[in-house]
């Protein structure tokens, strides 16, 4: 432990503890949850933590949420969710957590060296089951830390009116697989899921393909792909927002710029603190599968923090409830999300350009947006490997792209907050989607995407799309571009431009796209005044 906490920056161990491994907790149903509990050997312990994950609870999870924390005096139960290694029933993703979560509680309260009060942690899935608990706080629940988790799992919200394929896809094949006992197989699989996943997603018809692609795992993907409309019913049990606007619990959220659940943990944080709830914010430089590597010393030393002064009754050592990491400059204390900041407005012009000022109206430019031969996926807030920045001059030099390009900018330019593409467009094929990047050039072409935004069943007329927040500098010299496309494949399920259910959908229509240049075409960046 003390080599592991020199390495991940964290303040000493406080005592040994012991692993009583494969508890059984009942649930209400009859069947048991497995759980290991991590005991501080104390007889001042510092608290009770609740980890619930469909992951495992081997290494590195036991290490990050167990082994951490009880060295320093917590008593931690971290338990597999129902289906999941070694727990009964089956593994249906996010729909039992409220009762299991609720369930956990009720055995928790029996258990003798239960401290009277705990708190949760967790990311990703795990931040999700504690939205489950938040939907109706035990009392003794004090405190959560909310890493890159999910109040909002409706296929088509993740993927902004578009379904996430390659994260739901890509994320049902790894949890289906994840238990196969030959580990060597199961990780030579994983170091080509991405090429897998990008092979399936373009099968036709998709519901084949991506049966191919699990087998008899995952039999939950076909009832996701098979609702694309973010309202119907079928999402209603999968989104806890009513759950943002009554929970009480002080809430740390943590989560990174290239995260594929950055603009929910913005809104969750925003709609807690607007409500006068205790909540922390840090935003780094991360990806979602950086929060158990680049990100863990700061996500494990933040969350010791937040614990200690919310079950501990220690005083904080964080300065501001926000703190973000601005590229090119480093990290920033804030007093609030956004900060105050000026608008500066750039229009796409006729030659490609970028400007200060509008061009004449009148002019247009089109591209053709081929489902067939979709604009594929450069980087981007994935859950892959593949995400986060990229080099994408690639996407500027396809066909079925538009790039307009700023002049070399005279001096640094800090943009932080959340950037605005307003678009006056038109397609004749209702059936047609939007994808806005916005990415730095440098001073030899390199380009480099920095802010993403999509628009699914975009309307001829005007078009209004917020892209991803950021905190970045754009240094003197480099130069800004916006990029428009059809789509952005398979990040977001392609639009086959026919109306039908991609599942079982095996034709292709194309969309031409029109964008009208000046006055109502433009790009809004929040900059900073600092």
């Amino acid at each position: 432990m003390a080599r592991l906490s020199n390495v991940l920056q964290l303040p000493p161990s406080t005592t040994e503890f012991a692993v009583d491994r494969r508890v059984r907790v009942p649930m209400r149903d009859g069947i048991d949850l497995i759980a290991d509990h991590y005991a501080p050997q104390t007889q001042t312990p510092a608290g009770t933590l609740l980890v619930r994950a469909p992951y495992g609870r081997g290494w590195p999870f036991s290490g990050l949420f167990g082994a951490v924390y009880a060295a320093r005096g917590y008593h931690v139960v971290f338990q597999s969710v129902r289906g999941t290694f070694g727990s009964g029933g089956e593994f249906d993703p996010f729909v039992n957590e409220v009762a299991d979560g609720a369930d956990t509680v009720a055995w928790l309260r029996d258990q003798p060296w239960f401290t009277g009060t705990f708190a949760t942690i967790g990311l990703s899935y795990l931040g999700w089951t504690q939205w489950a608990l938040h939907s109706d706080p035990p009392p003794e629940l004090k405190a959560s830390v909310i890493t890159v988790g999910p109040h909002d799992v409706s296929g088509p919200r993740w993927g902004t009116g578009s379904f996430a394929l390659n994260d739901f896809l890509g994320w049902s094949d790894l949890v289906s697989r994840q238990e196969n006992p030959n580990r060597l197989r199961l990780l030579l699989r994983q170091a080509r899921a991405q090429r897998l996943v990008t092979r399936a997603s373009l099968g036709s018809p998709l519901g084949a393909s991506s049966r191919a692609l699990l087998g008899t795992g995952a039999p939950w993907f076909e009832t996701w792909l098979d609702h694309p409309d973010p309202d119907d019913p079928f999402w209603t049990g999968l989104r806890f927002d009513d759950v943002l606007a009554s929970s009480e619990v002080p809430v740390l959220f943590l989560t990174g710029w290239q995260d594929l659940f950055l603009e929910q943990t913005l809104e969750q944080y925003t709609k807690l603190r607007d409500r006068g709830v205790t909540a922390g914010l840090t935003v780094g430089p991360w990806t979602h599968g950086h929060m158990m590597t680049k990100a863990a010393p700061t996500v494990l030393r933040e969350t010791l923090d937040w614990l200690g002064t919310h079950l501990g009754g220690e005083s904080p050592t964080r300065s501001a409830p926000v703190r973000i990491h601005v590229n090119g400059v480093g990290w920033r204390d804030l007093p609030e999300w956004p900060p105050a900041a000026k608008d500066l407005v750039l229009f796409p012009s006729p030659g490609g350009g970028l400007q200060s000022s509008p061009p004449d109206s009148g002019q247009s430019q089109t591209f053709v947006y081929n489902p067939a031969d979709p604009t594929p996926t450069v980087g981007g807030r994935l859950l892959s490997p593949a995400g986060g920045y990229r080099d994408d001059a690639s996407l500027s030099r396809r066909a079925d792209t538009l790039t307009f390009t700023s002049d070399p900018l005279p001096t640094d330019l800090q943009v932080i907050g959340t950037p605005e593409v307003q678009l006056s467009h038109s397609c004749p094929n209702p059936y047609n989607d939007l994808f806005l990047r916005i990415s730095q050039v440098d001073a030899q072409g390199g380009s480099r995407n920095v802010s993403d935004g999509y628009l699914a069943a975009a309307p001829s007329g005007a078009a209004r799309i917020e892209l991803d927040s950021l905190a970045w500098t754009f240094p003197a010299g480099s130069r800004i571009r916006v990029l428009v496309a059809g789509g952005s494949h398979p990040r977001f399920l392609r639009n086959r431009g026919t109306g039908e259910l991609s599942s079982g959908a095996t034709t292709f229509a194309t969309a031409r796209h029109t964008v009208h240049l000046g006055e109502a075409t433009r790009l809004t960046l929040p900059v900073s005044g600092d």
